[in-house]
């Protein structure tokens, strides 16, 4: 007990600290220091964070979540993104965010505090700044509640667009002429050869899932031959693994397709598996080593 004692003394005074350092100040080595550190961590004596420093976590006292700040560097890109935006805002809507900014807002659970808002019967989510009292974030929530009429003038703007779009694009049509009945039989010819690419999609799905020992669990049809969501469970030397796969016959994968499939599996509390018929693009393939690493995907 008298080193428990002191480890409490240490950390008070010098948290957050990781496992080796808290293991230096008192002389003994990290798997007996770490165990200690677990076992004060169950009897919630401290805290421990969910950030990770050279994949160790920081163990700190109740009063000494400020201080976090300070290892913010160690968040990926997209993380750090999402920290500057709520530290600016305080709040955050979190369907008005981008998807890759969105799923970080989950990753960085010591800094967000997820609040479920009820408006007008609609369960909303917003996200709070960890150090911003509650009564500062009802009135901003309030504030943005009250910019609906703005919000709905966004979303009509594109449609106002694509219809003036439309009709650019339908005047050829009142003047027919050899060339445009040439390119409507070459649309005829093309369909059928993209009707086979799909239903070889859902082929080389099973085919891969065959292959590497996949059992399927769950199946939901997004869109027929183009988007197939799975819950699987893959085999391995440990057991079995359960995965959300997202699977998509689509030529480009972007950014937003990673995001979008990687929220969905955090969701479900499971890891994602991603497939495609097609290839990264060349910023969502820089990004599947940083902000996508915990992103398991594959070209089938």
């Amino acid at each position: 007990m008298e080193v428990n004692e002191r480890i409490l003394g240490i950390v008070k005074e010098k948290g957050p600290l990781l496992p080796v350092q808290v293991a230096k100040e008192i002389n003994d080595n990290i798997l007996m220091t770490s165990a200690r550190l677990s076992e004060l961590l169950t009897s919630k004596h401290i805290k421990i964070s969910n950030l990770k420093v050279g994949g160790s976590p920081l163990y700190y006292f109740s009063g000494q979540e400020n201080k976090l700040q300070n290892f913010v560097d160690n968040l990926n890109g997209m993380e750090r993104k999402a920290y500057g935006l709520l530290l600016q805002n305080k709040v955050l809507r979190d369907s008005t965010q981008e998807p890759a900014i969105r799923v970080a807002l989950r990753q960085i659970k010591d800094f967000t505090v997820p609040l479920q808002v009820n408006y007008k019967n609609i369960i909303e989510i917003f996200w709070k700044w960890y150090l911003t009292d509650n009564k500062e974030a009802k009135s901003l929530i309030n504030n943005i509640l009250s910019k609906k009429e703005k919000i709905i003038l966004d979303k009509t703007r594109p449609l106002k667009e694509e219809a003036t779009t439309k009709k650019t694009l339908d005047k050829p049509k009142e003047e027919p002429n050899k060339e445009s009945n040439i390119e409507s039989k070459k649309d005829t010819i093309k369909r059928p050869v993209k009707t086979a690419d799909k239903s070889l999609f859902l082929k080389n799905t099973y085919d891969f899932f065959d292959k590497n020992r996949i059992t399927i669990e769950l199946t939901k049809e997004i869109k027929k031959n183009i988007e197939v969501d799975f819950i699987v469970k893959l085999q391995t030397q440990i057991g079995n693994v359960r995965y959300f796969c997202k699977t998509k016959n689509k030529k480009k994968i972007n950014e937003g397709d990673l995001s979008s499939a990687l929220l969905n599996a955090q969701s479900k509390g499971l890891p994602l598996l991603f497939l495609t018929t097609g290839k990264l693009s060349k910023n969502s393939k820089e990004k599947l080593n940083t902000d996508f690493r915990n992103i398991v995907y594959r070209e089938i």
